[in-house]
C-alpha cells in the first residue's frame, strides 16, 4: 500500500479559492471543464535539470498539497515525455480521497506502449489509481493491437484527435488545447490539472491559450538548477511596433508557505 499523505486545513483553505467548486448542479455539457495548471519550478524557471532526468523540487508539504489538488480534479494531464521519463504512478494518495482521478496522457505519435510493469498500470491493478486515456493523433485502425489490449484489461483506452495542420518542419502532430478540452469533457471529465512536461505548459501558457487556464498554482522550491534545464517561459510577444511586451500577467495572486517551499496562486484576467 503506498503511504498515504496528509494535507492540513489551514492549507486547504488557502488555496481553496482556486480551485473548482464542489457545489451546484450537473456541469451544462457544452462547458469546458475546470483547467489547474500546476507544476514545481526551481528558481531560475526549470522543471528539471535537463530532458528526460527526473528531477525532485517539491517538498513534504508542497508534495501533499498537489496531491489534494489531484483530489479535486477528475483528471490529470501530462504529455508523453513525462510519462517515459518519470513512469510517474499520476494517482491521488492524499488520506481521506474518495475517488482517484483519471490520467490524461498526450501522446500524438504513440510513443509509449503500454506494459504491465508501467507504475500508472499497477497502481491501476492495485485499486490505487486509474489506467490513463491516451490523446493520439494515430488512426484508431494503426493503433497496435497488443498496446491497446493491455491499456483497455486495465481500464484506460486510446481516444483519437484531429492534430492541428502544422507548418513546422519537424514532422510533429500537435493538438489545439480547444480540442484536448472538448475530448475530455465529452468523457465526462469536468475538471483537470495540467502538470507537464515543459512542451505542455509551454503551449498552454501561450498567450492564444492563457484564456483557458483558471486558475494556476506554482510551487517553487528555493533552489537554482543551472542552465541547460527544461524551462518554463511561454513565446515572446511583441506589440505592433515589435518592441517585446509581457507574455501574461497573473491576478488574485496569494502566496503561501509550505516548508521550504513557496506556493503561488493565481489567475489571468479575463
Amino acid at each position: 500500500m503506498s503511504e498515504q499523505l496528509t494535507f492540513a486545513t489551514p492549507g486547504k483553505d488557502a488555496i481553496e479559492p482556486y480551485l473548482p467548486s464542489t457545489t451546484g448542479g450537473p456541469t451544462p455539457a457544452d462547458q469546458k471543464p475546470f483547467v489547474t495548471l500546476t507544476f514545481a519550478t526551481s528558481l531560475d524557471s526549470s522543471l528539471s535539470l535537463a530532458p528526460g532526468v527526473r528531477t525532485r523540487l517539491s517538498g513534504p508539504e508542497s508534495k501533499a498539497m498537489t496531491h489534494y489538488l489531484r483530489s479535486r480534479h477528475d483528471a490529470i494531464l501530462v504529455g508523453v515525455s513525462t510519462l517515459l521519463a518519470d513512469d510517474p504512478g499520476l494517482n491521488c494518495r492524499i488520506e481521506g480521497a474518495t475517488s482517484q482521478p483519471r490520467p490524461i496522457v498526450v501522446d500524438p505519435h504513440l510513443r509509449w506502449t503500454p506494459s504491465d510493469s508501467d507504475k500508472v498500470l499497477q497502481l491501476s491493478r492495485a485499486a490505487q489509481g486509474l489506467a490513463p486515456f491516451v490523446l493520439t493523433g494515430v488512426a484508431p485502425a494503426d493503433v497496435p493491437r497488443e498496446s491497446a489490449a493491455v491499456l483497455e484489461a486495465h481500464g484506460g483506452r486510446f481516444i483519437h484527435v484531429d492534430p492541428v495542420p502544422s507548418v513546422s518542419s519537424d514532422g510533429r502532430m500537435r493538438f489545439s488545447w480547444p480540442s484536448i478540452l472538448e475530448v475530455l469533457r465529452a468523457n465526462g471529465l469536468t475538471s483537470v490539472m495540467v502538470e507537464g512536461g515543459g512542451r505542455i505548459i509551454n503551449t498552454l501558457l501561450h498567450p492564444d491559450a492563457q484564456d483557458l487556464i483558471d486558475s494556476v498554482i506554482v510551487t517553487i522550491a528555493p533552489t537554482w538548477l543551472g542552465q541547460g534545464g527544461v524551462v518554463v517561459s511561454p513565446e515572446r510577444v511583441q506589440d505592433e511596433e515589435g518592441i517585446p511586451v509581457p507574455a501574461g500577467r497573473l491576478s488574485r495572486v496569494k502566496w503561501h508557505s509550505f516548508g521550504e517551499d513557496v506556493v503561488l496562486c493565481g489567475t489571468f484576467n479575463r
